[in-house]
């Protein structure tokens, strides 16, 4: 499992002191409260910094961070990821499940058929879509349908006879 969860993209230097304007990739907004430390990703590498300052606003968060005091380094860290570690997760209720602990996990059903690799969980609103294989087979992410769920090993198995129901196959 990867070490680090993204939490949010940097879309934009926020004023004109140094802030950044960053766009959620968390259900959770409020998680940003009381954020201190997290880590920057930039072009696959991680280095950690300080937040000195939080403020949610309608659709996004602008924060500080240390050492960045202009709109020019501001500006300079578009497109960069604001990450914690799995130590600064948030708890997840049972049955629920980081979107990155997914992606990878080897789809199979109760019949012993194995269907690929997660590639993808579309977020809809009602429920999420799992995407096998890059749209080969497409799940909703129901208690039925889901017979088990084992990120630590990389393995999702559907209930078979829910899936021929439930699930979008490409062919």
């Amino acid at each position: 499992m990867k070490p680090y969860l993204r939490i949010g993209c940097i879309v934009r230097a926020h004023g004109v002191h140094g802030a950044v304007k960053l766009m959620p990739t968390t259900d959770d907004i409020d998680r940003f409260r009381g954020l201190s430390h997290a880590f920057l990703e930039e072009r696959g590498q991680f280095r950690p910094v300080e937040i000195s300052d939080v403020r949610l606003l309608n659709d996004a968060v602008a924060l500080h961070l240390r050492g960045v005091d202009s709109v020019e380094a501001a500006t300079a860290l578009r497109g960069a990821y604001l990450c914690v570690d799995r130590a600064h997760t948030v708890a997840l209720p049972p049955d629920t499940y980081f979107i990155a602990d997914l992606i990878g996990c080897e789809a199979r059903d109760t019949d012993g058929r194995r269907y690929g690799r997660i590639t993808d969980v579309l977020q809809t609103g009602a429920n999420d879509v799992y995407v096998v294989e890059n749209g080969k087979l497409m799940v909703p992410a129901l208690k039925r349908v889901l017979h088990e769920v084992c990120v630590e090993e990389k393995r999702i198995v559907f209930d078979a006879a829910v899936l021929s129901e439930v699930g979008l196959f490409a062919d």
